[in-house]
């Protein structure tokens, strides 16, 4: 029996519409006289979903008991029974409830599947298996119900139903998707702009790639060589030479102009692993062309052109960067160049970008090392093998007459033993004395240095270049071996400099440990100094060895500028390992004025931070505290003065305001007093497990009577607090959204439980306030908009959140649905870990 074929609805997130448009497919197909069923659809009590479902066949649910409730599943069985051409069944991650047949929903559509039936489904991206880790990144709330990336990939048909976030926020508020009561928790956890651009950038690009496979897997199956330009990718070649930032950079540019263009940098290698390239220049572009959104690729190869054409067809690129070439014009006699070649064998579909920089025509040579690599062991039978084994194989010779065809074989053996022990030199004796000695013995005349028959010389001339030509492979070899080695000891060492230094995550003590044990050196120091004549200074030293006090006591040096010298004692090191050190000198002067510069910039912080605090609090003194000390200084000249006979209700009124501007005097001294804490880092709270409604309904005593309304359920988990600071920080919040609510919009003050967390939430109905100062405003001394002067000194958000972090808490601002601000303070449950996570929603998802 024919497998049955898979259509998935792939969607962002719930409510885009992907059982809407699930369900529009099947009546299409009705309608075109396929015989469709509907074996799970869950509307969730949408009406528009609702309405779908008429005019399509349901087979009727199964129901389960667990736990003392009733859960409707799909009747996989009767399903199988009814057999239909086609059956929609929703929420693909679905975990079906204990008891039935498979522990997944996608384990029930297998099944149908292998009975030959065509299955119509749905997914969120947040579903996938694989994208678990990346998705609890975005929201906070690890998914519960996954289903294998597999089972999604090999469906015959996978559609994406898309919604750009602020239509599925509209879709939300409007109440098409959750009931009215979760609609503002919703749109303010798992459905924040923020969340659903990161899960819409999700599924766009599991799509892409998908397609993209698709795209590689049809032109393999039909043998397309041809490039398809469906998006512009340009392949920039690299030969590990400075040039190649520039090539990626002129590439990003060239992607930028297309849309969906992508960058591919590849660097040919060749088989044998021999390689002129800077490892550091290339790990440098690597990081380059990463950080520029493109990718890069190592590919082995011994003829360049062909392999970068070859590299560039397979992945399907519009466009190659070459540079121009370095090679000096008296090289072009060896070829025309890889450019040139590329270029001429790339075709019609490829376009060939050659750009110059600042390296055409320099050269390609780069520095290698000179001498011999071998070990000392292996020097010291090679030449014994050359010197002493010529004589001892005479010696054998002349007692066995073999002919001078297999002596010179004999001694040619010889000679390429002694070039692979111990390289040219005791390959090149060994050639001189076996050649000396088969003239004396067995070249006619005996016992002669001359050589009679014209063909012997010959002979000889052919052993002494055999030995010596093998010799040099030898020799070559070696010295390459070492190089490799010794580049690949130099990348790591730099690499480990431009990742952990640049990035500013290692000390300058751990610096110079790491200098200190990459060259074995017993100690290593950084000495400074402010002027020629100046004496020097330690910045910083590691290690056990004599003390440093100049760089001329040091075993090695390396000057840094004119000032500053890196200082090391326990061996003389050679000179090939200074230019890695001289990298290591340069990268701890940077760290030295690093420090510096953030000591610096830290002083410069708090004394502008100092000025701001105190230039401010002037201006408050002189207005904000001057008013009601002002008006109570009235109030009580009027009460002594003699000259007129109050009433009892005038005398009461010049009470009243001389309380009320005392009680506004001791709030905004109070906030004062609180923010000088804050600065000062002296708030030490005292964390203790307590319900909301010990310490919330008492923030609510100094508003007016029916200004604020609370909404605190008695459900709720125990918070770990310090309970001043938390009301303090409620009675903040309250008293700025009264003040800028409209009369006869009280705020609401509720609290509910997320996950690990606790959310107070102050909503107000006043003129809310834009994106750009919802962090301005809680700054110190900021009153948003056109406050009045007498609105306070603009503190109370300030102490507040300072309150809530002093805490292990976060306060943040968002709009209200409908219109206003919400101030929403976020707390740690008791018996939770510290970190707090982004907010989300941890409820069942469906389409």
């Amino acid at each position: 029996m024919a497998r049955g074929k898979l259509r998935i609805h792939l969607g962002a997130a719930p409510g885009v519409g992907k059982t809407y448009a699930m369900l529009s497919e099947a009546h299409r197909r009705v309608g075109r006289g396929t015989d469709c069923v509907v074996g799970f659809v869950e509307h969730h009590g949408r009406p528009r979903t609702e309405v779908m479902l008429h005019g399509l066949e349901q087979v009727p649910r199964r129901e389960l008991e667990y736990r003392g409730g009733v859960f409707p599943e799909m009747d996989l069985d009767a399903v199988l029974a009814r057999r239909p051409q086609v059956a929609l069944v929703d929420e693909l991650a679905h975990t079906n409830v204990p008891g039935s047949r498979n522990a997944k929903r996608w384990q029930d559509v297998e099944e149908l599947l292998a009975a030959g039936i065509d299955v119509v489904s749905t997914v969120n991206i947040q579903h996938l298996e694989s994208l678990g880790d990346i998705v609890e990144s975005i929201t906070g709330v690890r998914q519960q119900e996954t289903v294998p990336d597999e089972v999604v990939r090999r469906a015959d048909q996978v559609e994406l139903v898309d919604m750009t976030p602020e239509a599925l926020r509209r879709r939300m508020a409007h109440g098409n998707i959750y009931q009215p009561d979760k609609v503002d928790a919703a749109l303010s956890n798992y459905f924040r702009p923020g969340n659903l651009t990161a899960l819409r950038e999700l599924a766009l690009l599991w799509v892409a790639d998908r397609v993209d496979a698709h795209l590689t897997q049809y032109r393999s199956e039909h043998r397309v060589s041809a490039i398809w330009g469906s998006r512009e990718r340009i392949v920039v070649g690299l030969t590990g030479g400075p040039e190649g930032r520039t090539l990626i950079r002129r590439g990003a540019r060239l992607a930028e102009k297309g849309a969906g263009g992508e960058v591919l940098a590849v660097y040919i290698a060749r088989s044998d692993g021999l390689t002129s390239a800077s490892p550091k220049e290339l790990a440098l572009q690597r990081t380059l062309v990463e950080d520029l959104g493109g990718t890069f690729h190592h590919v082995v190869g011994d003829d360049i052109p062909a392999a970068l054409l070859a590299f560039a067809r397979g992945a399907n690129a519009t466009q190659i960067v070459l540079g121009s070439s370095r090679r000096k014009t008296w090289q072009y006699v060896f070829g025309p160049g890889v450019g040139a070649t590329v270029a001429r064998e790339s075709g019609p579909d490829l376009d060939v970008h050659i750009v110059t920089h600042d390296e055409v025509a320099k050269g390609r040579g780069l520095p290698v090392s000179r001498g011999a690599r071998l070990g000392r062991s292996r020097r010291v039978w090679g030449w014994i093998a050359g010197v002493a084994g010529p004589p001892l194989l005479a010696v054998l010779l002349n007692a066995v007459d073999l002919g001078l065809a297999n002596d010179m074989l004999l001694f040619l053996a010889l000679t390429v033993a002694a070039a692979l022990l111990g390289g040219l030199l005791p390959a090149l004796a060994s050639a001189a004395v076996g050649s000396l000695l088969l003239n004396y013995f067995y070249t006619p005349p005996l016992h002669r240095w001359t050589i009679a028959d014209p063909k012997n010389i010959v002979a000889i001339v052919i052993f002494v270049a055999v030995g010596v030509a093998v010799a040099s492979v030898v020799d070559l070899a070696a010295r390459r071996t070492h190089q490799a080695a010794r580049l690949r000891a130099e990348s790591e060492i730099l690499a480990f400099l431009a990742g952990n230094v640049l990035r500013g995550e290692t000390g300058l003590e751990d610096l110079l440990e790491r200098v200190r044990e990459t060259f074995g050196m017993e100690s290593a120091a950084l000495l400074e100094r402010a002027g020629d004549v100046e004496p020097w200074t330690c910045a910083g030293r590691v290690g056990r060895g004599r003390p440093v006090e100049r760089p001329d006591q040091a075993d090695v040096d390396i000057p840094v500028g004119d000032h500053m010298a890196l200082a090391l004692t326990g061996r003389v090191l050679p000179a090939e390992d200074r230019r890695v050190l001289a990298a290591f000198a340069a990268q701890a002067a940077v760290v030295v004025d690093r420090r510096r510069l953030q000591e610096e910039a830290d002083r410069a912080r708090t004394l502008a931070e100092g000025n701001r605090i105190r230039t401010a609090l002037l201006a408050a003194v002189s207005h904000d505290l001057r008013t009601p000390l002002a008006g109570i200084k009235a109030a009580v000249t009027s009460l002594r003065s003699e000259d007129v006979e109050w009433s009892e209700e005038d005398r009461a009124e010049l009470l009243e305001g001389i309380e009320e501007g005392a009680d506004r005097l001791d709030h905004l001294v109070g906030n004062l007093l609180d923010m000088s804490r804050l600065q000062t880092g002296t708030v030490t709270p005292l964390i203790r497990e307590i319900d909301l409604d010990e310490v919330v309904p008492m923030a609510l005593g100094g508003v007016p009577e029916g200004s604020a309304g609370l909404d605190v359920p008695e459900t709720l988990p125990m918070v770990a607090v310090d309970p001043g600071l938390l009301e303090r920080a409620v009675a903040n919040l309250v008293e700025n959204a009264v003040k800028y609510s409209p009369p006869g919009a009280p705020v609401l003050v509720a609290a509910s439980a997320l996950a690990d967390r606790v959310e107070v939430r102050v909503v107000d109905r006043g003129p809310g306030v834009p994106d750009e100062a919802k962090e301005r405003i809680f700054e110190p001394f900021q009153r948003h908009g056109d406050a009045p002067r007498g609105a306070g000194v603009g503190l109370g958000l300030a102490v507040a959140r300072g309150f809530a972090e002093a805490m292990g808490g976060t306060l943040n601002a968002e709009d209200t649905p409908g219109g206003g601000l919400t101030m929403v303070l976020t707390l740690r449950a008791a018996g939770a870990r510290p970190e707090l996570h982004p907010a989300a929603e941890p409820e069942r998802q469906a389409s």
